[in-house]
């Protein structure tokens, strides 16, 4: 087996793990591991750096999309238009929340929800449009913020891949009711287990989002309403807040190393999908090629990893079988070719142009 020289990614703290371990032994020291003062302080930090009045920290973020429609007044009988390329999280969401996701195809140059295939697939049933900021570029916010306004639609915004990023200069998970974030251990704010927010402009839905998280309560033993138990715990709250700084250093770091990507792989084999906004954070940076499991393996025999984000379209899983719609041909043709190049703080240049190279490489070898 060949050893890996640019292994994927890696989940072990680097150079944030004495903040890290300070954090931890802080909360183990308190004793106190739910609903506590690390996740109070968490929640208030992480909306100024969100660029929102409020933000509700919950399990996961699959929860925090499904307690956002929930707390929206989304439910059953209600559509819901999203993108057919995401996590499939995304649309099991919608149906957590007792809705229907319906799928529009993608835009082909951002990879995020087309807006004209959104408006095209309103319908008298739709409540809400559900943009994916997918890899870290931000959806045609402007666009799909039109079309919600000409049909009275609401916007809940899935930024779970999309930490710090913005559209046209605006924060994502700010142009609708809410954005809903995921802190799970591979995303540009991540935490070492699962974790999620919402933020919201919005004091009453936040408030409800509260009640929602913790079985609907208002006092201990109160249940006012069906809710949940989805309560982002104290230790992982800790350990955002320790992360949380440095997010705007590690930012620009991927920004530079998708620069130097884009530069070192043109006229290379591939197809590199242009950053259609500078707000773009890459989360993933992802390419298109033909013969993906042989250019894979071109890479690894080079000890380079790759992954592939995502291989089957959402409305071709088997758990939305029961869900009807129309074509997605973009979404089709992404999902065959699509495949994530290695982008992370840690990776240095001298890696970043030996991947380079050997996609260069496989021109010569294919």
């Amino acid at each position: 087996m060949t050893p890996m020289r640019v292994p994927f990614m890696s989940l072990v703290p680097g150079p944030d793990a004495p903040a890290i371990r300070s954090a931890i032994d802080r909360v183990i020291e308190r004793g106190w591991f739910i609903l506590g003062p690390e996740l109070a302080e968490f929640e208030t930090e992480f909306a100024a750096a969100s660029g929102a009045r409020h933000a509700v920290g919950v399990g996961t973020g699959t929860d925090a999309l499904a307690l956002a429609l929930r707390a929206m007044g989304i439910g059953p009988g209600d559509e819901v238009i999203t993108a057919p390329v995401s996590a499939a999280y995304s649309a099991l969401a919608i149906m957590m929340a007792g809705a229907t996701p319906v799928f529009a195809d993608l835009d082909p140059a951002r990879l995020t929800l087309d807006p004209a295939a959104a408006e095209a697939a309103v319908t008298p049933r739709t409540a809400a449009i559900m943009p994916v900021h997918l890899y870290g570029q931000p959806a045609d916010m402007a666009a799909l913020t039109g079309v919600a306004q000409r049909h009275n639609l609401a916007i809940l915004e899935d930024a779970c891949q999309a930490h710090a990023a913005t559209c046209g200069g605006t924060p994502v998970g700010t142009f609708g009711a809410a954005g809903a974030f995921s802190f799970y251990p591979t995303k540009n704010l991540g935490a070492l287990g699962d974790a999620g927010a919402i933020i919201t402009d919005d004091e009453a839905l936040a408030g409800k989002l509260k009640r929602l998280r913790n079985g609907g309560q208002t006092d201990r033993y109160l249940h006012v309403e069906f809710g949940v138990n989805s309560r982002l715990d104290e230790m992982q709250a800790a350990i955002l807040r320790a992360r949380l700084p440095l997010l705007q250093n590690w930012t620009t770091r991927r920004r530079a190393l998708a620069a130097r990507y884009r530069r070192a792989l043109h006229g290379a084999p591939v197809v590199v999908p242009p950053e259609c906004d500078p707000g773009h954070v890459y989360h993933l940076f992802p390419i298109l090629v033909e013969n993906r499991e042989a250019f894979q393996a071109h890479l690894s025999s080079r000890g380079i990893g790759t992954l592939v984000h995502y291989p089957i379209p959402i409305p071709r899983q088997p758990a939305l079988a029961q869900i009807t719609g129309g074509p997605c041909p973009v979404a089709d043709r992404v999902t065959a070719g699509v495949c994530s190049l290695p982008l992370h703080p840690q990776l240095s240049d001298s890696d970043a142009d030996f991947v380079a190279a050997a996609i260069h490489d496989w021109r010569q070898t294919a």
